[in-house]
């Protein structure tokens, strides 16, 4: 069976909040076009034909929203995609979707629509409303938390599948047991923690530090582990990448695999990019409204992106987890690593003797 994934930003950068920390806005900041606008009809016509019907057999097809605030674009602009889609789907397409979203524009309409479509809701979501409504706030510095959390429950009234995604700022990372606690009280069974980034050009004073991770992640592990131990399973994304590839199971997101792939980003003007990490007009490698799936995967920039240089550590020299990290997203690594520290090294010493009894479990 064919499997392809598709990350689509319907609205840009557009985005009806102001995080301090937003990745996207420093990437948008450094195109000559910093937004796009909604995508047209037009471009989701000829996105739908150029992907569903470039599979001729058995196929499992994702299209993944993001942003920006990709509910910015409207909620008819996803029934217009959804629409196109069953216009061109064939029996042996497999179609799946999911939204990564502030959650903050959603009422009953929104969530009754996802629950229809089968999405899968990935809501963004910092943690306790002290953390939240710091670094998560909109156009008039208001909080976002108790919409979001009003949001969330009707996710669970109409059973609609949905994820927390908190961002671990460097700030966060100071209170391991106190967001543990609240995921717990919170009853989030699956959560990805995913490192607030430096901008391109300079620090941000938000970013993550190796020695943070560690620190944050040792005692984050603990608390996990003994609600583990007690046959309570939280989905934690780093330790559901991390853990299968201790008995050589592969990752299931890319940072592990040592090498870059094509990820088919695709602006709201159709264009396409190698990797959401970097939608800068360098990798711009075309756009869906003028080539085909195989020109784009066939384009010298994918090639050249993908086969780009990378930086290691000098900790790498000497590291015996090498092998399973790979030196980890070359975007990502100065969460993880400098040439004198690496917090996923000192993480994984840490408790390699428990993750081994884990994995072997698997």
């Amino acid at each position: 069976m064919k499997y392809f994934s598709m990350l689509i930003k319907p609205a840009s950068s557009s985005c009806n909040l102001k995080c301090k920390y937003c990745f996207y806005n420093d990437v948008a900041a450094h195109r000559d076009i910093y937004n796009y606008g909604v995508m047209t009809e037009q471009t989701v016509a000829n996105l739908v034909e150029r992907t569903v019907g470039y599979f001729k057999e058995e196929s499992q097809i994702s299209f993944a929203f993001q942003g920006g605030e990709p509910t910015c674009a409207g909620l008819e602009y996803f029934k217009k995609f959804i629409n196109k889609v069953n216009e061109y789907k064939k029996e042996y397409h497999h179609i799946h979707y999911s939204i990564q979203t502030n959650a903050t524009l959603l009422n009953e309409e929104w969530i009754h629509f996802f629950k229809e479509n089968n999405f899968l809701v990935g809501v963004s979501l910092d943690g306790f409303i002290e953390n939240n409504d710091y670094f998560r706030i909109g156009n008039n510095n208001e909080g976002t938390y108790t919409k979001i959390m009003a949001v969330i429950q009707l996710l669970r009234k109409y059973g609609v599948e949905y994820n927390i995604l908190t961002v671990l700022t460097s700030e966060l990372s100071k209170y391991p047991k106190k967001l543990y606690k609240f995921y717990k009280e919170k009853d989030f069974k699956h959560i990805q923690l995913i490192p607030c980034l430096s901008e391109f050009e300079k620090e941000n004073e938000y970013g993550l530090k190796p020695e943070e991770f560690s620190k944050f992640y040792i005692e984050f592990f603990d608390l996990w582990f003994e609600e583990l131990k007690n046959n309570t399973y939280r989905s934690v994304a780093l330790f559901d990448n991390i853990i299968p590839l201790f008995v050589g199971r592969p990752p299931m997101q890319c940072g592990y695999l040592g090498y870059c792939s094509m990820q088919f980003v695709i602006e709201a003007d159709g264009s396409v990019y190698p990797c959401d990490f970097y939608v800068l007009d360098k990798y711009k490698i075309g756009n869906i409204n003028e080539h085909t799936i195989v020109e784009l995967i066939k384009s010298d920039i994918t090639n050249s992106f993908i086969h780009e240089p990378r930086s290691f550590s000098k900790q790498c020299d000497t590291c015996s987890y090498v092998s399973i990290c790979h030196g980890n997203c070359k975007r990502m690594i100065g969460a993880y690593y400098n040439d004198n520290f690496c917090g996923l090294r000192e993480f994984l010493g840490a408790r390699e003797k428990e993750i081994i009894v884990i994995a072997n479990e698997l």
